[in-house]
């Protein structure tokens, strides 16, 4: 007489009354991904913001703590957001761009010179503007991927070309006209949904748009590549150059959208428009690099980054009236942020132990097909 076996209850298929349970493993490696992605360590940012929140809201608990505080915030950051997101493509490929402020300025006085003096219409107006910026672009990229000249001097070189073109224009003496405070052209700033203004949705349409590039196509892998070891990347086939130029390009076309957007906000076009967010948006890059992706310039750490600096100086502009105290947070955060990166942005620590150039040769030469420990599509 033989007996069945019987299968082991884990294999047996469940009843309608046996709710399938996951094994232990799959629960344990959930709880160690969420935990992960809630550490301090990822998103410390968002603790430090939460926790800059509590602290105004103790010390100016009449202002600071009511929802005109919170659209405040994010109406009054959403340029900044701009302008941050505008040096985030550059610095990943390792590139600085120091001309976005005068960029900024460039596009929002050219937007209000077409309007005013030139009675153009909006539409035309910011297409030239848009061009100017362009042309930026292309020259900056000119001088640094061809002429080898560093991106650091060369944009701060153009920068001042720029500010001089700017005082021939304007003399040094802010634009304004009933113009630039006439629909259509100051809905594109102006307008809102529930007390949030239309740049706010620019700004988390650029991140998205930013965020897709850098984490979901092949462009953006090269781009980080590039970033981390262009030399090793180059000899994968990547086109360093190529990709360094376009991320000025694409640089100066977001800030000189962002100058668009200040004009159309302030209702003129201002010569120093974009002096005040050159370090903010510096700050904010560097920032978001040791969030959600550490020790990788990304969209939405920049944009975590610019809500926190932007929640800092309105918390202290609602209690207290110094005016040294916004620079003051901001260098404060840029230079916290630096430390706490400990040189991982310029290079990540998985790839200072990096193989030597004969190495990367011999890999680029068999197909490997990885550069530092990074994958890189061909």
């Amino acid at each position: 007489m033989t007996s069945t076996p019987t299968r082991p209850a884990e294999l047996r298929p469940s009843g309608p009354d046996e709710p399938t349970v996951p094994p232990a493993s799959t629960l344990g490696a959930l709880f160690r991904r969420a935990t992960a992605a809630l550490s301090f360590r990822t998103i410390g940012a968002v603790y430090v913001w939460l926790l800059i929140a509590v602290l105004f809201s103790v010390w100016a608990p009449d202002t600071f703590p009511t929802a005109t505080t919170v659209k405040q915030v994010l109406n009054g950051n959403a340029v900044a957001g701009l302008v941050a997101l505008s040096v985030v493509l550059p610095l990943a490929a390792r590139v600085f761009d120091l001309s976005v402020a005068y960029t900024m300025s460039l596009t929002s006085v050219l937007t209000a010179h077409f309007m005013v003096s030139s009675g153009l219409g909006p539409a035309t107006a910011i297409a030239l503007a848009m061009g100017a910026a362009l042309l930026v672009g292309v020259v900056n990229g000119l001088v640094v991927v061809v002429l080898r000249v560093d991106s650091f001097i060369a944009t701060l070189a153009t920068g001042a070309l720029i500010q001089s073109l700017i005082t021939m224009v304007t003399n040094d003496t802010s634009i304004t006209g009933v113009q630039l405070l006439a629909k259509p052209f100051s809905s594109i700033a102006q307008l809102d949904a529930g007390g949030v203004t239309l740049p706010v949705l620019y700004l988390l349409l650029a991140a998205t748009a930013i965020w897709f590039l850098l984490e979901h196509t092949a462009s953006g892998r090269r781009l980080y590549a590039t970033g981390f070891n262009a030399d090793a990347a180059r000899l994968q086939g990547v086109r360093t150059d190529r990709l360094r130029f376009l991320t000025l390009v694409a640089s100066a076309l977001l800030s000189g959208f962002a100058g668009v957007v200040f004009a159309a906000s302030v209702g003129s076009g201002s010569p120093s428009a974009g002096t005040p967010y050159l370090l903010s948006a510096y700050a904010a890059a560097f920032v978001g690099a040791t969030q959600l992706r550490a020790g990788r310039f990304n969209a939405w750490g920049t944009v975590i980054a610019v809500l926190l600096l932007g929640t800092g100086i309105t918390g202290l502009g609602l209690a207290t009236s110094a005016q040294w105290a916004a620079s003051l947070f901001t260098g404060s955060v840029l230079i916290v942020a630096l430390v706490l990166t400990g040189g991982r942005i310029s290079l990540p620590a998985v790839l200072r132990r990096r193989r030597p150039p004969q190495h990367a040769a011999s890999s680029a030469a068999d197909g490997s097909g990885t550069v530092s420990g990074e994958e890189v599509p061909r």
